[in-house]
């Protein structure tokens, strides 16, 4: 667990918040996308064109429920067989450092405002528990309703609700679905991999 401090003396901890994590089939909702039919899979930009689109369904953002003690989140049909979510966030959730792997990936929040936190920097993929990271490779971006971003492979962030007493809602793709998640943790400039995920974990 880690925690924001915010104004005042208040300080939140930060539930651990996995974007990837399989809900019950039940909530799987069909959403088109460009790529429909075989063929090469989407590129970043497409999926982010994706999110973006689907992020401006009013109908779609509104049918998610809200729980101010967890997150919720509905299953989507991505382009081109991506996977995709849609995830609420409540007050003071964070995802924690990840990766995604070999999978291209976008996202866009819908409602409220998501910090993304990432590296500037390719880690190595293999061999490694733990680096020292060097000056200057950290980023930082607030992302309102409305506004994302894409990226590619083995991109490490993670996503924060910062907000005392707002939800936020996002829209994620992921091409091709996600073959693993390698989880971090981060004390100062040492990063150190704590364990991998994959998706019997999620089921």
């Amino acid at each position: 667990m880690c925690a924001l401090s915010h104004a005042g003396h208040h300080t939140r901890t930060l539930r651990t918040v996995p974007v990837s994590a399989s809900p019950s089939p039940s909530l799987r909702t069909p959403v088109s996308g460009p790529h429909s039919g075989a063929g090469p899979g989407p590129t970043a930009a497409e999926l982010l064109e994706f999110v973006r689109r689907t992020a401006a369904d009013t109908a779609l953002i509104a049918a998610l429920p809200l729980d101010p003690e967890g997150r919720t989140w509905i299953r989507l049909d991505g382009p081109g067989g991506s996977e995709a979510w849609l995830i609420g966030w409540p007050p003071g959730t964070g995802t924690g450092w990840h990766d995604h792997a070999e999978s291209l990936g976008a996202f866009t929040t819908a409602a409220g405002t998501l910090k993304e936190q990432s590296l500037a920097v390719r880690l190595p993929t293999e061999g490694w528990k733990t680096l020292e990271l060097a000056e200057g490779v950290d980023r930082s971006r607030q992302l309102s309703t409305g506004q994302g971003r894409a990226f590619g492979r083995h991109h490490v962030h993670e996503v924060l609700n910062e907000s005392d007493t707002e939800h936020a809602v996002s829209v994620h793709a992921y091409y091709p679905p996600l073959p693993r998640i390698r989880r971090y943790s981060r004390t100062g400039a040492v990063l150190r991999l704590e364990h991998v995920e994959h998706p019997e974990d999620w089921q």
